[in-house]
């Protein structure tokens, strides 16, 4: 018996680690998890199962869908007065009034919590603004609205806080996406893009139709792609920008089974936003697969298409 084998393990068939929403849903549990009950010693690996890597979570004691939904819910529940999704509907602030909640969220930082640090780091940084008139903040890659057609980036979060419930996060965990759920969607699903010339019939009348609880765990993952400030524009965690391509979004996928902290370090390997990255240097640490997205703008908003093996 291997010693993936010893351990009590859970496969998430209804994540797809080629989409980017079930790459961050996947990453987003183990992210909560490991916060919740930190002892059990939490880690995933990704297993090809039906034609698509899938993530496989382990942790050192039994492990079932239903215990794994009965941990999950109460922890998703207790953000509902969370301040990293009150300060704002939308990162369209300035860089002055993010500075303010920056300094709170650093005030209420401790060696241990710093969920709502983390999460004001993902969002953006209060030194770059948008231009030299524009006084607005340079804010994530992962960000995909900012209010047109009334929706909103942190709002659509904060729904997704009060409104997910066990069914959607067992629907999105351990079944086919059958998108059944109403908006919101926060737009990483690739299936999001909804453009006249992609579809049969004009589709701006059609209601949003999503996983609500793929996009919930989702929003769990956003503190393991904190942004920094480079000479003159703001980077992300897990994404490049090229001239010919635009906005990518770059993720790993491994086998060996790895805890949050290693995961994080994979993720932010500058390897991957390679244009080419070395597959055997990548072997070597235990990435099997990388895929890559390219974010599209179209008008007001931002989604992903689908992503290809780099």
């Amino acid at each position: 018996m291997t010693a993936n084998e010893a351990t009590p393990s859970l496969l998430l068939n209804g994540l797809d680690g080629s989409n980017p929403l079930g790459f961050l849903a996947a990453i987003g549990v183990l992210r909560i998890a490991t916060k919740v009950a930190s002892q059990s010693d939490w880690r995933v690996r990704w297993e090809m199962r039906a034609g698509q890597w899938s993530p496989v979570l382990m942790r050192n004691a039994r492990l079932t869908a239903d215990s794994l939904i009965d941990l999950l819910i109460p922890a998703l529940a207790a953000m509902k007065d969370d301040p990293s999704f009150r300060f704002a509907d939308d990162l369209t602030i300035s860089c002055e009034e993010f500075r303010k909640v920056a300094r709170s969220a650093y005030n209420a930082a401790d060696l241990t919590d710093r969920h709502y640090a983390d999460f004001i780091a993902a969002f953006g940084c209060d030194s770059l603004q948008v231009s030299a008139k524009d006084q607005r903040i340079q804010d994530t890659a992962l960000r995909t609205m900012s209010g047109a057609g009334h929706q909103h980036f942190i709002g659509s979060m904060r729904e997704l806080v009060e409104k997910t419930n066990p069914g959607h996060l067992r629907a999105s965990l351990f079944e086919s996406w059958q998108y059944s759920d109403s908006k919101p969607s926060l737009r990483w699903d690739p299936l999001d893009d909804r453009r006249y010339a992609l579809r049969w019939e004009e589709p701006s009348g059609d209601p949003v139709r999503t996983m609500r609880g793929a996009n919930r765990l989702a929003v769990e993952a956003l503190p393991l792609f904190p942004t920094a400030p480079g000479e003159r524009k703001l980077h992300t965690t897990g994404f490049t920008q090229r001239r010919s391509e635009g906005v990518l979004f770059t993720w790993p996928i491994w086998e060996m089974p790895l805890n949050i902290d290693t995961v994080r370090s994979l993720l932010s390997l500058a390897e991957l936003q390679k244009p080419r990255p070395d597959r055997k240097n990548l072997f070597a640490r235990g990435i099997v697969e990388i895929y890559r997205s390219q974010r599209i703008t179209r008008d007001k908003y931002r989604n992903f298409a689908p992503a290809v093996p780099v």
